[in-house]
């Protein structure tokens, strides 16, 4: 049987990826940069397409008012800042991408643009932007704003903020670099120009004073969930992140939505890539999975109500976790997915225990089996769903790489699903190549 042919990012953060654990784990130690150039060379070894490194700018103290649980299971702190990694860890790979979180609702445009220029240099035109308009509060306060401006304004700054990056990439035509011994001269004037940008929120003169990077533009990405996310990603991205919310019904739906919202922007469908954020749980052969210590079961769900307290800004602290999920929870954060978790009580009685103890979390979708099982469940999906791809998420599954690199994704190669090979060099070239 011949599957649909799909591709592969791999999610995970420039932070403690291996807690709790021994202190011998592969990735316990994080802050050089060393376990993540060995993540690349093993990654880009199994062919993925592309790591992406989620990131935020807070320590966690939204669930009970308090740092403890954060800090005590490593859940948003602490973090470095993932966008000087990723030229380290070009380093010692040739093909994988390499994209990046950065927020536009912090970030100066020009800033911004001229560091992503410079990475895409740097990797040799491997890098991406992973956009974000931020969603926590305390972040706000990190920077000496009194809150967060309403979620429909920050993407409109979002809007601006991407179209001026644009034209500041391109205020370097290809060919600009001439470098003509004989005449002497090193840059043409003439391909370098101002672009007088004049928005609602932001101003610029340009040019960058930077050389057009490798890729004219490094790809860009978002997670668009919202009828204002979604029309922001289908205009903007080229990677975007599904969510499994609404099982594979669901996951369909999105696809479909965001391709016809690219066309009524005058985009090629065929262009984006929907990646669907994806924990897979790999087995030892007999499929069985191993016990979890009742400590290892608490800390899952500490680490997981407080990424969502955080993600979500909600104090779940406030709620019984062990009654239906309560119908009067009101997000600050991300809406789509409370109003997901909300349907969960509401039809299924589920508590809040339930979601975030369980690897199903709120879709229902199972990632969980062999290695040979776990394949044959991802070719099943995307076969239902059409495309694009799967980004797997890596953070905490440490144990789980070998099992991964050497398990699924041989499984999956030998069916025709992902690639065995690179034949683009640049990360825009990779994406395109099915």
């Amino acid at each position: 049987m011949a599957h649909t042919k799909f591709h592969l990012g791999y999610f995970t953060k420039f932070g403690a990826t291996s807690w709790p654990g021994d202190g011998k784990e592969f990735g316990s130690q994080w802050t050089d940069g060393s376990y993540h150039k060995e993540l690349a060379k093993m990654l880009e070894a199994a062919k993925f397409d592309f790591i992406l490194f989620e990131d935020s700018l807070i320590v966690g103290d939204r669930y009970g008012g308090s740092m403890e649980l954060d800090l005590k299971n490593a859940t948003l702190s602490p973090k470095l800042d993932p966008l000087p990694l990723l030229p380290v860890m070009a380093q010692d790979t040739s093909h994988i991408g390499l994209i990046a979180t950065a927020s536009t609702t912090f970030y100066p445009p020009y800033l911004l643009a001229r560091l992503l220029s410079t990475i895409d240099s740097l990797t040799k035109g491997r890098a991406g932007w992973n956009m974000v308009t931020s969603s926590e509060k305390n972040a706000a306060l990190n920077f000496g704003m009194d809150k967060l401006l309403p979620p429909t304004v920050r993407y409109d700054i979002a809007d601006e903020f991407v179209e001026l990056s644009r034209q500041l990439w391109d205020s370097w035509e290809d060919g600009a670099l001439v470098a003509n011994t004989e005449t002497g001269v090193y840059v043409d004037h003439t391909k370098v120009h101002t672009i007088n940008f004049e928005g609602e929120h932001f101003r610029s003169r340009g040019p960058l004073n930077a050389l057009r990077c490798p890729q004219g533009h490094p790809v860009l990405c978002q997670a668009g969930a919202s009828e204002r996310g979604r029309d922001f990603s289908a205009k903007n991205a080229e990677v975007i992140l599904g969510m499994m919310t609404g099982g594979v019904a669901g996951m369909k739906a999105y696809r479909d939505d965001i391709r016809r919202r690219a066309e009524s922007f005058g985009r090629n469908p065929d262009d984006i890539k929907v990646v669907y954020l994806t924990p897979v749980h790999i087995y030892p052969d007999g499929g069985e999975p191993p016990e979890m210590s009742d400590a290892d079961k608490q800390s899952a769900f500490e680490h997981n109500i407080v990424m969502a307290s955080s993600s979500l800004d909600v104090d779940f602290s406030l709620y019984d976790v062990d009654a239906p999920v309560p119908q009067d929870i009101v997000a600050g954060g991300h809406t789509s997915a409370l109003e997901h978790m909300k349907k969960a009580g509401r039809e299924e009685g589920k508590s809040l225990r339930d979601l975030f103890s369980t690897a199903k979390g709120a879709s229902g979708m199972d990632f969980s089996g062999t290695a040979e099982q776990v394949a044959d469940k991802l070719m099943a999906v995307m076969d239902e769903v059409g495309g694009d791809g799967f980004l797997i998420e890596g953070s905490g599954y440490n144990r789980q790489l070998p099992d991964l690199v050497n398990g699924v994704i041989p499984a999956l190669q030998k069916a025709g699903a992902v690639r065995t090979e690179y034949s683009g060099t640049t990360l825009r070239e990779i994406l395109r190549e099915f």
